[in-house]
């Protein structure tokens, strides 16, 4: 690998790992729609017409899965926080990407 080559490998990683930690809300986790039935015996919910649609995160957490509710209005920041996950995991896979070259390529004598 030629000097070159190395420094736009080093320079690629830094600007990734600069955007990585420019993700501050990352969640891990998928949204979802639910729709509830209540408590009220004499609701339409237990007709048919189920409460709804409510916004939820679906997360594994400590092995356990979890659904947590998304306030109405936060629908949107909760939709930024999974893409920003999303983004985190692509920028990773790039520098092991990155990392593994560095690693395991030959310098410019032939010698790994």
């Amino acid at each position: 690998m030629s000097n070159e080559e190395l420094q736009n490998l080093l320079s690629e990683r830094n600007a990734l790992l600069n955007e990585l930690s420019a993700l501050p809300h990352i969640v891990r986790a998928s949204i979802f729609e639910k729709y509830d039935v209540c408590s009220r015996p004499g609701c339409k919910c237990h007709k048919g017409e189920k409460h709804g649609p409510h916004a939820c995160f679906k997360v594994s957490i400590a092995g356990r899965q979890l659904q947590k509710y998304i306030p109405k209005g936060r629908r949107k920041q909760a939709e930024v926080a999974v893409s920003e996950y999303r983004r985190a995991l692509q920028i990773i896979d790039r520098i092991t990407a990155i990392n593994l070259e560095l690693i395991c390529s030959k310098d410019n004598n032939g010698k790994q």
